[in-house]
């Protein structure tokens, strides 16, 4: 049985008992990394999080923790991450195991749903928050050159979309993938006793949709009559469930939420069908994640994505999720709330913003001028007669404004944000906020690995050149 031990706060690699014949070596960058994080003040903040609960023996936060982390990482599944920590020193190390220990595996991996359960966007923030503090003390904090009163620093903030991993939307497969599902809901109301099984016509619906799924060319009239025919089997599936429900017969908590879901998509898709027309409020576009919403983007190839739209700000390198929605939301609307979260941490607004023409209305404008922020872009309406532009700060701004993109793109292709494969609200949410967690974690590491490179550079004596060769 293992158990932690620190030292201010961090396990000593010296103190931990390394496999017969191998030796750990502290350069590696978990060991690097393990150092970066304030586990003793994580831990006495939030283990109460992984108390014991029904006689289960509680799992310590940075084992939680750090498990979530190495799967952000290397984008393993819920049973390779388990296996993963079972088989590699430097990532038992990292999650505060006091020596190598490969005789079982340290979780359950059905115990990752739990953990990104209890590790919410919230808390993950204020971890972040604890990470980026103990890493700023570290850096000279000097003036980035565009001071303006007593404003300071940059922050570049943008958003994006993190798309879920479902079927794209059609409406004839979702009413038909619902029209299942009622059926399976039918068959655990229905009792032997109630005499005949209502009639569902599964067979010749089922028939009906491989008939049109399979057809090469469907047209809009093929469309509608298709989607016609799922929504009357749909519709007298779901009145056989409401006289069974109002019989007495209940069904448990996750089958009646799918069941709500799957009246809201018929209403809908119903709304549509008599009105003829492709849009709704609230449009469901994926039965078993009914809490997604369709995200316009307008980019060449995506121009909707379905998924969550998130808002990060970038100020010195270091990344923070600002915003998380699943519904589609203006970003515009949250720049005020950006810059007063920045004067909390700093005292002091920042003497510029740099985002997208998006964020340029009048509200924020006006914002700006009274904080003495300049926001970057050019102004609105049309450009005045004898107006001169600077160009040359205008084409700055835009090139340091490409970090955010960079945030993103290495998010999207690295770790999980380009493609989330948690299903749940909550660990969706959970998804998207490790990534951003793990993108400063990553930051950390390039600059000690820098500053170790000069240092290497600075003691090693160089060789004097000839002054003639």
């Amino acid at each position: 049985m293992w158990m932690y031990k620190y030292s201010n706060g961090q396990i000593s690699l010296a103190d931990f008992r390394q496999p017969v014949g191998m030796h750990l070596k502290e350069d590696n960058r978990w060991v690097k990394k393990a150092q970066t994080i304030p586990w003793l003040e994580i831990e006495n903040r939030y283990a109460a999080l992984f108390t014991n609960r029904k006689g289960n023996v509680a799992k310590p936060l940075r084992l939680a923790l750090g498990a979530c982390i190495i799967q952000a990482e290397y984008g393993f599944s819920d049973e390779e991450t388990a296996q993963m920590i079972q088989e590699h020193p430097y990532f038992q190390y990292f999650c505060g195991y006091s020596g190598y220990d490969d005789s079982k595996l340290p979780f359950d991996p059905s115990l990752m749903v739990y953990f990104r359960k209890r590790l919410t966007p919230e808390i993950l923030g204020e971890i972040n928050e604890m990470i980026l503090s103990e890493a700023q003390k570290e850096e000279n904090r000097h003036d980035d050159g565009h001071g303006n009163g007593g404003n300071r620093g940059t922050m570049i903030v943008d958003a994006t979309c993190a798309p879920s991993n479902i079927r794209y939307p059609q409406d004839a497969s979702l009413l038909n993938e619902a029209r299942e599902n009622t059926e399976k809901l039918l068959d655990e109301l229905h009792d032997s006793a109630d005499g005949r099984k209502p009639r569902t016509y599964r067979t010749q619906a089922h028939r009906d949709f491989l008939q049109f799924s399979r057809s090469r060319k469907k047209t809009a009239k093929k469309i509608r009559k298709a989607v016609g025919k799922q929504l009357r089997h749909l519709a007298r599936n779901l009145a056989a469930i409401e006289e069974k429900l109002a019989l007495g017969r209940t069904l448990a908590e996750r089958k009646a939420a799918r069941l709500a879901a799957i009246r809201t998509l018929y209403e809908q898709q119903k709304y549509m069908y008599d009105h003829c027309c492709h849009t709704v409020p609230d449009r469901i576009v994926s039965v078993s994640q009914p809490f997604l919403r369709p995200i316009v983007r307008g980019k060449a190839g995506k121009p909707v994505e379905f998924g969550a739209k998130l808002d990060i700000s970038v100020v010195n390198g270091w990344t923070r999720l600002e915003c998380f929605s699943f519904d589609a939301y203006n970003e515009a609307r949250n720049l005020s709330a950006m810059a007063e979260r920045f004067w909390k941490r700093e005292g002091h607004y920042p003497s510029r913003i740099l985002a997208d023409k998006i964020y340029r209305n009048r509200e924020n404008l006006r914002f700006c001028k009274e904080h003495g922020i300049r926001l970057s872009g050019p102004a609105l309406g049309r450009p005045k007669k004898d107006e001169i532009r600077n160009k040359t700060l205008d084409f700055l701004d835009e090139c340091e404004r490409v970090e955010v993109e960079r945030r993103f793109s290495l998010a999207k292709r690295k770790y999980g944000l380009g493609l989330i494969m948690t299903r749940l609200r909550e660990t969706i949410a959970h998804s998207v906020a490790m990534s951003i967690l793990v993108l400063n974690l990553r930051k950390i590491q390039c600059a000690l690995l820098r500053l170790l490179a000069f240092l290497v550079l600075w003691l090693v004596p160089q060789k004097k050149q000839p002054l003639f060769s």
